[in-house]
């Protein structure tokens, strides 16, 4: 059983003929709208990618509420702990360019009300929490303290990585899923080298796995003593947005059932790389049987 503490956001997505830099209007023909937030992308990807999922979260009082929840409803996520607050639910503005990339803002809304009490009672022994950083750091720190307390796997992916004391989290977390930007910012928190190999090598345990994602040039990761190194399958990229969620929901899919850990990276990779080739953070994750299929010509 995965349980997922985290953000739920209404995305709304432009394609752009390019991204915007500073003080600049770029004007795109129309508009999309997707579910989306890190911690529901997450959920829904773990979900297709073959695992019970429950999702803990807040939504507002607003007519985005139920477009927010609605594929997590649609695809069996359990939605029983749930919160509706007083406020607005999540926004993301995101704008893509033709070669897929992408530029997001966000508005946290009842994200940032979140409460990790609400996940007392939800861990038994060999469960997995997965945690990102769209909701309030010290929330995240103890949702952590509150899975490992029960004997359950703690997955934390600090995207977008948040301002306070890291070591907590990594103390608690069983896997650890940075990209190579939020390798660089934790690093330089701690004081240690950002290089996506030697992060994954200085922060590695017996007990801990830290994996570097590298976008289109695959993953780094390193599991106790053992180190990895995966290239992404060739495609054609049209929306990267949500890649990095699809990878983290196959990764913590495959963990939770038990599958090694090679091949729980190779499901990973393969989830990614699928994403990309579907517009949106939500309906581009992939389902299991695809996943599997290329993940198998992955070596």
């Amino acid at each position: 059983m995965i349980t997922v503490f985290g953000s739920i956001n209404l995305d709304l997505v432009v394609a752009l003929p390019r991204l915007p830099t500073a003080g600049e209007t770029v004007s795109g023909r129309d508009h999309q709208t997707f579910p989306g937030g890190k911690g529901a992308n997450q959920a829904l990807a773990a979900r297709r990618a073959g695992a019970t999922v429950r999702m803990v979260g807040a939504v507002g009082q607003d007519g985005f509420a139920e477009l927010a929840l609605e594929n997590l409803r649609e695809s069996g996520v359990d939605l029983s702990r749930m919160h509706v607050l007083n406020g607005s639910t999540g926004l993301a503005f995101i704008g893509v360019d033709p070669s897929g990339e992408n530029q997001i803002i966000v508005a946290s809304g009842t994200n940032q009300r979140v409460e990790a009490q609400w996940l007392e009672g939800c861990f038994s022994s060999g469960d997995t929490l997965m945690v990102q950083g769209e909701v309030p750091f010290p929330q995240v720190v103890q949702a952590a303290g509150l899975a490992r307390d029960a004997d359950a796997s703690v997955f934390w992916n600090p995207a977008p990585v948040a301002e306070g004391d890291f070591r907590a989290c990594f103390e608690a977390a069983g896997t650890v899923v940075v990209n190579t930007s939020e390798a660089a910012t934790i690093a330089n928190g701690l004081g240690i080298a950002g290089d996506p190999v030697a992060f994954a090598e200085q922060l590695a345990t017996p007990k801990r796995s830290v994996i570097v994602t590298l976008g289109a040039d695959g993953v780094v990761a390193r599991s106790g003593t053992a180190g990895y190194r995966f290239q992404s399958p060739k495609i054609e990229a049209v929306d990267s947005t949500g890649a990095g969620d699809a990878f983290c929901g196959a990764v913590a899919a495959a963990l939770d059932r038990q599958v090694p850990f090679e091949r729980a990276l190779k499901e990973g990779v393969a989830a990614g790389a699928l994403a990309c080739t579907v517009t949106g953070a939500q309906s581009s994750a992939p389902h299991r049987e695809d996943i599997a299929r290329l993940a198998d010509q992955i070596v």
